[in-house]
């Protein structure tokens, strides 16, 4: 491993420590009765389908392909802005992986649960009135996880072999890691895209059904970054003769 990417790993681990003591300040606060818009009742934490808690659960791992795909970029090619883009991606999305896996600890939810489908929660806020107790159970649950019906996804959708919207699959993952140079560049920058489009339609889930004022705020702050990167890594692609494949 290289010093460079020894610096990195550092950086997103230090990142993450900074995020889960953050994770606790904000978690606190909110289950406190805090964001003074009555959306949490003092002591209430989220049920184990909600849309927080299932938001903070598939939030968690597709940022972790995210972090992954900017790691594997930084050691196949040497252009910087490229280079720049992918330590600015590992950095945040650490960072607020470190905030949703925070929540799930202090709200005692685990972070994996084997009969919740992935983006179940999308569908769970209309049918089940969003929040039950951290000790909600199987209660509702045989239809809010497998119907999206209704909920916008923005056109994004899951591709054969790929666990969630945007997300890269195995053998996407092995050409980015056999790539290099500008070919490498082009195939995360049109991957990475494809990730923030998925990502952005996540977040914007959250914004509109989680109920803890801390995570719908991160929640449209994901957006509105991620909104923003898109808007860049298309003018990158540009200058390299590239384009986004969707």
């Amino acid at each position: 491993m290289t010093r460079t990417s020894n610096r990195t790993y550092w950086a997103a681990g230090t990142a993450v420590l900074l995020a889960l003591l953050f994770a606790v300040a904000a978690t606190v606060a909110s289950a406190s009765g805090g964001g003074g818009d009555g959306s949490r009742t003092p002591g209430r934490a989220p049920g184990l389908y909600s849309p927080d808690a299932g938001f903070a659960r598939d939030m968690a791992v597709h940022h972790q392909q995210a972090v992954e795909m900017s790691f594997i970029v930084r050691d196949r090619t040497k252009d910087e802005p490229v280079r720049g883009l992918a330590y600015d991606i590992a950095n945040t999305q650490a960072n607020q992986r470190g905030m949703l896996l925070g929540w799930l600890d202090l709200w005692g939810l685990p972070k994996v649960v084997a009969d919740e489908p992935p983006m179940s929660w999308m569908g769970t806020a209309d049918q089940h009135g969003g929040h039950g107790t951290a000790g909600h159970g199987t209660s509702g649950h045989d239809t809010a996880g497998h119907d999206m019906a209704g909920h916008d996804m923005g056109g994004a959708a899951a591709k054969p072999g790929a666990l969630m919207p945007g997300m890269a699959t195995k053998e996407e993952l092995a050409q980015l890691g056999a790539a290099e140079g500008r070919d490498a560049e082009v195939l995360y920058l049109q991957l990475m895209t494809d990730h923030h489009k998925g990502g952005v339609a996540m977040a914007q889930g959250c914004a509109q059904q989680c109920e803890t004022p801390a995570e719908r705020a991160l929640a449209q702050g994901m957006v509105e970054a991620q909104q923003s990167e898109l808007t860049l890594m298309a003018d990158m692609l540009k200058q390299r003769g590239a384009a986004p494949r969707g």
